[in-house]
């Protein structure tokens, strides 16, 4: 987490998704894609305090994305989400004041 000259709280992060499903042979396979996500404001500082790898979050936000040119002179780009809304699932999360 960082703050950036305006004040507000930017956290950076991604989550992993699973899909399982089986191939055209019956076999059973998963895939696993990471997305990247980024936090803003109050919900970056949660973020930042409250989750850990592993952990279950639902996320509301929307689609963003970048393009650039990296040091070698090829253009690049990615989408991420910007997280507007979230909501931590499973376990109640540990801090470090409460392990």
């Amino acid at each position: 987490m960082y703050y950036p000259s305006s004040g507000k709280a930017i956290a950076k992060s991604s989550i992993a998704t699973n899909r399982r499903y089986k191939d055209k042979s019956g076999e059973q396979r998963e895939e696993t894609c990471f997305i990247d996500i980024v936090f803003f404001g109050k919900t970056a500082e949660t973020a930042h305090t409250y989750l850990k790898k592993g952990a279950q979050l639902l996320i509301d936000g929307r689609l963003s994305y970048e393009q650039w040119t990296d040091k070698d002179g090829r253009k690049r780009s990615r989408h991420y989400i910007i997280v507007e809304h979230m909501q931590m699932l499973g376990k109640k999360p540990q801090t470090k004041e409460n392990q």
